[in-house]
């Protein structure tokens, strides 16, 4: 029974088990397969910067409400990084004449924001950060949307069950224009666009007569997000489809003039991810492009369209589906060298170190214990294969070699016993 004092983890954490430690690890493998499918390097960020960075590209609120801020001995402010846009702006920033563009560049880590855990949402959280620098086009956009749209077709969620939503900022811009939204109103406009989906109609009519607008105008942006053809009255989007089309991925991506969140950050083309009808009411993702983040920091100006992408709602929906992998070995070493007894300890770990030295991962039962103990503790954890080697195995020259799959034991000559256990675990 578990004592009542264990001091409890920080709230919004996750503890990774072996079992879940080799979900992240096969989650972590997808996504460099294929980022570099496309061609995309890895790169990484400090966990720590200093809190000015984020004030350069992020909003007062999570700047202020949601980073986990400290200051150091020196005085400092540090933040634990709630996001990596701005960090990847540095370094890009740092090295800008001497780095070869356009950049093609992802990074999965850890971030940390300060947030009212609940389902789909952590404090502690990981990320796929992908981005291309210095390429101003909406084919550059598109290629970004396939390469996360790749990553939904090889984890095998269809478009029945996630799509990407896309939109353009200048067209926004330009539809607001014509219905008479001053910009200084815009932000409030974009918020109650982004609820329509959370209300009821009549709060949410009632909610945009409250922030200013007249009845023609709610009626002009109610005309708006319904035309699902908008999209063809923008030059950009226009050739970003053309450009899907050509990248082959077309059924996971469509336009939705409601897509409006982070409108003043982004510059051009915006996109989301969201699972199809489903009961998660978060996106899956964010991203678009930023033209301007590289200037705000030190810079000059270069154009950039990147995304995120958390660990914790894309889990929850490859769960939903039945899609995170069964049988991942949590145990590195699926083969077990049993202990006979004290005078064969040394014996046993001569043994392993051979059968390392022939390519295998092998671990040792620690100390002389009964046979079947050994064998009970090899089955719970998943191991594939038992050595026995006792004293008539060590005047042989042979080992014992059991299956724990199929149940079958026999004895090899022990110089074969690398290939005899090879043979094993590729039936399996």
């Amino acid at each position: 029974m578990a004592s009542k004092n264990i001091i409890p983890s920080v709230k919004g954490t996750r503890d990774f088990y072996p079992e879940l430690m080799a979900v992240r690890t096969w989650l972590y493998g997808v996504l460099r397969q294929v980022s570099e499918s496309f061609g995309y390097q890895e790169y990484e960020a400090p966990i720590l910067e200093s809190l000015d960075l984020y004030a350069a590209k992020s909003g007062e609120e999570l700047v202020k409400e949601q980073s986990y801020v400290f200051t150091d001995r020196s005085g400092d402010q540090i933040a634990l990084r709630p996001e990596l846009t701005p960090s990847l702006a540095r370094m890009v920033a740092q090295k800008q004449r001497e780095l070869t563009y356009p950049l093609r560049w992802w990074s999965f880590g850890p971030f940390w924001r300060y947030e009212r855990p609940q389902k789909g949402r952590s404090r502690e959280f990981f990320q796929w950060n992908v981005d291309m620098l210095g390429v101003d086009s909406p084919e550059a956009d598109a290629e970004l949307v396939t390469v996360l749209a790749t990553f939904f077709k090889t984890v095998g969620l269809t478009p029945g069950e996630v799509m990407i939503l896309v939109n353009n900022r200048k067209l926004m811009d330009s539809r607001f224009d014509g219905i008479g939204i001053p910009k200084d109103q815009r932000p409030a406009v974009s918020s109650w666009i982004d609820r329509r989906e959370k209300m009821s109609i009549e709060a949410w009519l009632k909610y945009g007569a409250d922030i200013g607008l007249s009845q023609v105008q709610i009626g002009s942006v109610k005309q708006m997000l319904a035309d699902q053809d908008l999209w063809q009255q923008s030059e950009e989007l226009v050739r970003f489809f053309k450009a899907i089309d050509a990248l082959g991925l077309r059924e996971y991506v469509r336009f939705d003039p409601a897509i409006v969140r982070g409108l003043l950050y982004y510059t051009g083309t915006v996109f989301e991810a969201w699972e199809v009808g489903g009961e998660i009411k978060r996106s899956i993702l964010g991203g678009g492009r930023y033209d301007n983040l590289l200037a705000d920091v030190g810079g000059d100006p270069l154009p950039a369209v990147g995304y995120a992408m958390g660990d914790v709602v894309v889990t929850l929906i490859l769960e939903k589906y039945g899609l995170l992998p069964k049988g991942l070995d949590a145990t590195p070493a699926p083969v077990l060298v049993t202990i006979f007894n004290d005078e064969l300890l040394l014996e046993s770990y001569t043994l392993a170190a051979e059968l390392r030295r022939a390519g295998l991962n092998v671990t040792c039962y620690p100390e002389p214990s009964k046979l079947s103990k050994q064998f009970k503790f090899a089955d719970r954890i998943g191991l594939r294969v038992t050595i026995v080697v006792g004293p008539d195995e060590v005047a042989a020259g042979t080992v014992a070699v059991k299956d724990l799959v199929s149940g079958d034991q026999r004895s090899v000559n022990r110089k074969e016993a690398a290939e005899a256990i090879r043979k094993i675990l590729a039936s399996h």
